[in-house]
């Protein structure tokens, strides 16, 4: 990855600011040291090739050689005087020990030069693409907590802090009746009861948007049980993991995945049923959420289910959205499990 100048700078600036990245020089010692090895692997490879082919075939072409007294063949300069057929037989076993080996030369010398390249030319790019993914993946993170923590900040606004100040408001207004009117302040102390339970009752619930108890305790499996069950579309549940406890990134994520995917199924898809789907396959696991709705659902930014993308990207994972209008509506999250 480069750094290249501005289209405004000067010739000399442009000239000079790439040999700036470190890269450049990895290039420029690549192109140098390539050659010595790519001639080396092609001077390994034209010689097994040839000792195959020569030896597999000296039987037809062997006679034909002049036979100078002078000249000495391999076996000759070993200190062996064979004969013609004991030469034939010789070289053809010399062939087939070459032929043998040859697959482990020709890939060995393509590994060469394949590893020279990734080292000089790769090495630095990929790291840099990873710490690019990672950076992603934080800027990810942040986003989807922070649009979580609004929401919940409005969830609480617009929910339990108005119910908290109501109910504040009638145990003072109950406080005064008590002594001029004590029948009305008995009725004004039960219905705050009412609102106390009531209040009560939607912080369960928002505690369980976040993290609920039963995740931490029982698992997953049985936390998006006691999910589908709350949900006001029927929902069928199949969950098939290799063990019972994942690690708590990712059932945490998963939960919240089908968490939201529930949500917007019975608040925009208008479907009659929903199916959900959790599978662990090696060390991935995978969520399909799909209702019978009317589709149309996208995922894109200002959307609501770009917090379930950035969610996933904070952990690696990905999110696939197939909506069609129409319906039905699919989505499937993977993610890692450990």
């Amino acid at each position: 990855m480069y750094r290249q100048a501005g289209p405004d700078a000067r010739p000399v600036t442009r000239l000079v600011t790439p040999w700036r990245d470190p890269q450049s020089w990895l290039d420029a010692l690549h192109a140098v040291v390539r050659f010595p090895v790519a001639v080396f692997g092609f001077v390994v490879t034209v010689t097994s090739w040839s000792v195959t082919v020569g030896g597999l075939t000296y039987w037809a072409w062997g006679w034909a050689l002049p036979d100078d007294p002078g000249d000495q063949d391999l076996f000759q300069l070993l200190g062996f005087e064979p004969t013609y057929g004991e030469t034939v037989m010789a070289y053809a076993v010399l062939g087939v020990l070459f032929a043998l080996a040859l697959p482990f030369v020709v890939r060995g010398s393509a590994l060469l030069q394949a590893g020279l390249g990734r080292a000089l030319l790769t090495s630095r790019a990929a790291n840099q693409a990873e710490v690019v993914r990672l950076t992603e993946g934080r800027d990810a993170a942040v986003a989807a907590e922070a649009v979580a923590l609004r929401r919940l900040e409005r969830d609480i606004h617009d929910g339990p802090q108005q119910r908290l100040v109501r109910l504040g408001m009638d145990l003072s207004r109950a406080q005064r009746q008590l002594d001029r009117d004590p029948a009305a302040a008995r009725a004004t102390i039960d219905e705050a009861a009412g609102l106390a339970r009531e209040t009560l009752e939607e912080l369960r619930a928002l505690s369980r948007g976040i993290a609920p108890p039963v995740l931490a305790d029982r698992g997953l499996a049985a936390a998006l049980a006691a999910l589908a069950a709350r949900s006001p579309v029927p929902v069928e549940l199949a969950v098939d993991l290799e063990r019972e406890r994942l690690a708590p990134v990712a059932e945490n994520t998963a939960y919240f995945v089908v968490s939201e995917a529930l949500a917007n199924v019975a608040k925009h898809s208008g479907a009659s049923a929903v199916q959900v789907v959790v599978t662990q396959v090696a060390d991935r696991l995978r969520v399909v959420v799909e209702d019978d709705g009317h589709g149309g659902a996208v995922l894109a930014p200002g959307h609501g289910l770009s917090g379930l993308g950035d969610r996933l990207l904070a952990v690696d994972g990905e999110l696939v959205v197939d909506s069609p209008r129409g319906g039905p509506t699919r989505l499937t999250a993977s993610l890692p499990c450990a």
